[in-house]
């Protein structure tokens, strides 16, 4: 069979290197073209665009470069119908993949959406665009089933991914040694994996780094933004940084400040307590805040539906916050405790589903209707 796969970002390359592997395991002879990353391109051949040259954030970001993104949009589309796939598969990214879904239809192509838009929090109205487009939506967090029942849409639970994959994870014996690191304890520093995130997320982390020298502060740093644009930034602070390896970072770390989205989630399957960070170019947090309809920023908080981490959004992202948040979670803390309560709480919400396989199985299913 033949899957083209579209994932805009870090996160869906991630996703979609499970996914692929879920197929291979299924379907040994898939053939694959996609829009994706590194992780992807570890898996099989095929990749037609790479996510870094792509991504664009926020509404401000997104209408100047409306004609760029238009243009990528019409590539897609043109390289998807050539390729005549058995199934488009749209990974996150929903600005683009929505279009993509639509477009699909012109094509008589089957569309599978895997990582449900989250409607759920925004943007209400493509449920109706998902029950006309998407053939069949794949969720991966436990309370968007009785969401999705609400719309004439194909949805079906599989598990996360994410959860699945860390599970599998087995640390670096010489982590410490090949990375040069003291003996010191470990604060892992995730400040997104987009250029615009970085920018806005990192000083503040370099700030806390410098006023606690008993621990060792390590940016988690993402090789597609580069090694100068993080040291344009970094400007020799007391932080050394360490690509591609998010999960050694973590597990060797005693806590960590993590930028809101798929890490937070990730994070904590890592068992590492944190804190929740995100801030915005103001005009783009002000339209989100008038649109976004749920009380959490972090994937966290948002299944266990309370404030389990501490999130400090926009203009309580500041150092004298984050100083008070990160104390409380570091060894005797007041809160680290209970973070791990939660954590073990969150864990039971996505035991016993192989997420791959499921996703895999469904899609298989989709292609023989």
């Amino acid at each position: 069979m033949k899957y083209f796969l579209i994932a805009g970002e870090a996160s869906g390359d991630l996703l979609g290197a499970s996914l692929m592997e879920g197929i291979l395991a299924k379907d040994p002879a898939a053939e694959f073209a996609f829009w994706g990353g590194d992780k992807m391109a570890e898996v099989a051949p095929g990749m037609l665009q790479h996510f870094k040259d792509i991504t664009i954030m926020g509404f401000v970001e997104v209408l100047l470069n409306i004609r760029t993104i238009q243009a990528n949009m019409k590539r897609c589309e043109a390289q998807f119908s050539t390729y005549k796939p058995d199934v488009l598969i749209l990974i996150d990214y929903p600005g683009f993949n929505m279009r993509m879904a639509k477009a699909a239809r012109k094509y008589n192509i089957k569309t599978c959406y895997f990582i449900a838009p989250k409607i759920w929090a925004w943007n209400e109205k493509r449920g109706k665009q998902l029950e006309a487009n998407v053939d069949l939506l794949l969720l991966i967090f436990p309370f968007e089933t009785a969401y999705f029942k609400k719309w004439k849409v194909n949805a079906k639970y599989i598990g996360n991914p994410l959860y699945n994959q860390i599970n599998r994870f087995k640390k670096s014996d010489d982590f410490r040694a090949k990375n040069n690191l003291s003996t010191k304890p470990i604060i892992a520093l995730l400040p997104g994996s987009r250029k615009q995130e970085v920018k806005r997320m990192l000083p503040n982390m370099l700030l806390l780094a410098k006023a606690y020298p008993q621990y060792q502060f390590i940016i988690a740093g993402t090789s597609h933004l580069g090694d100068s644009y993080y040291q344009k930034i970094i400007h020799n602070q007391e932080a050394a940084i360490i690509f591609d390896d998010v999960r050694n970072i973590l597990a060797y770390s005693e806590a960590a400040i993590v930028c809101s989205g798929t890490a937070s989630l990730e994070t904590a399957f890592m068992k590492v307590p944190h804190v929740c960070v995100y801030a915005a170019q103001p005009i783009t947090y002000w339209i989100a805040s008038m649109l976004v309809k749920v009380k959490w920023a972090s994937l966290v908080n948002l299944n266990l539906n309370r404030e389990a981490i501490k999130e400090l959004i926009q203009n309580n992202y500041q150092l004298t916050n984050l100083k008070h948040e990160f104390e409380a979670i570091l060894p005797n803390g007041a809160k680290r405790a209970q973070i791990m309560l939660d954590y073990a709480e969150l864990d039971s919400l996505f035991l016993h589903q192989n997420a791959a396989a499921n996703a895999a199985s469904a899609i298989q299913k989709l292609i023989a209707t």
